[in-house]
């Protein structure tokens, strides 16, 4: 079959696509066929070597969508030709993939393969954020870094429908209008506006009540001074660079505020959680509340231009690669 393997860490370019093998499942495993394969900003700390995969070579890619093609030993809950969607796996991008079955759930029939590839990782990280590190609720204001992004778009929609007043922030006129489309009630273009100061003029001088924050070092200080006394800072991602290190006290100076770095795999350690997880996030998808926006399909092949678009914020909502 074909797939991007990285013989060594890189940029865009040690993105091969070649011939590689692939075994049959082992026990607790499903083999997938892929029908269609997310892309993700986590995809390159991978390529990068920022996240150490567990060797070299290897095969990238955390989510997809497909039909199940084998399964292995103790494997009771998937069988060949069930429609499935999974997350949190490497080896995604490839024609097929090993998946173990705790990442593995059954996709509803009313969304398609291309939907499910988009909105597994993005989706659940959204959902780990929104309900999970900081539960929003009706009157929370809520800011938003990349409101545009893939992750940003389904957090704007999704707060927007839990009754929150949504800030979001975007680097073009073009990105703010998407946001604006999908549920932001303000959008501040950063290359123009100081954000920070911003949001206090939005909120009337209280701040927000939690920050959402996927870029990093470029936005930590600003994100913590757009924060109401007790707010939350929930970092998830370092698009920018990672977060220096600071003295802890700086919460206590800049209103006794609660800090945390989210990550998805602990989240979803347990099969409970991540059936409830995706049930929730189902939910929203199916009823329309949320939708996955997909504004990019790519061929596997070019893998390699997709993560370039990525890292130089070309993107807006979901890429996906199609094997």
């Amino acid at each position: 079959m074909k797939g991007i393997r990285v013989h060594q860490h890189g940029g865009p370019e040690v993105l091969s696509y070649e011939e590689v093998s692939i075994n049959q499942p082992g026990r607790g495993e499903v083999l997938v066929r892929n029908r269609a394969i997310g892309l993700n900003f986590v995809d390159t700390y991978f390529r990068t070597g920022a996240y150490t995969p567990p060797a070299l070579p290897f095969l990238p890619g955390n989510e997809g969508a497909g039909e199940v093609m084998a399964v292995g030993a103790g494997v009771e809950d998937f069988a060949p030709g069930d429609r499935v969607a999974y997350v949190m796996t490497l080896g995604a991008y490839a024609e097929e993939s090993i998946v173990p079955a705790r990442f593995l759930v059954h996709l509803p029939d009313g969304i398609d393969f291309e939907t499910g590839a988009a909105m597994m990782l993005k989706g659940l990280t959204a959902q780990s954020l929104l309900r999970r590190a900081f539960r929003v609720e009706a009157g929370h204001t809520v800011l938003i870094h990349a409101a545009a992004g893939g992750v940003g778009l389904i957090l704007t929609q999704w707060a927007k429908h839990l009754g929150a007043t949504v800030i979001g922030t975007v680097g073009s006129p073009e990105k703010a209008a998407l946001a604006r489309k999908n549920g932001c009630d303000y959008v501040i273009n950063y290359h123009l506006e100081d954000f920070a100061a911003r949001v206090r003029e939005i909120t009337d001088g209280r701040g927000c009540d939690v920050v959402y924050d996927g870029i990093g070092k470029a936005t930590f200080e600003g994100s913590l001074d757009s924060l109401r006394p007790l707010g939350y800072f929930v970092s998830f991602g370092s698009a920018s660079g990672a977060i220096e290190a600071f003295d802890i006290m700086l919460l206590m100076k800049k209103g006794s505020l609660f800090a945390t770095w989210q990550l998805l795999f602990t989240h979803l350690e347990k099969r409970e959680n991540m059936l409830a997880m995706s049930e929730e996030l189902f939910a929203v998808v199916s009823s329309g509340a949320v939708k996955i926006p997909i504004h990019t399909r790519l061929p596997l092949s070019e893998a390699a231009e997709a993560h370039r678009r990525l890292e130089a914020r070309e993107t807006t909502g979901a890429t996906i690669l199609l094997p």
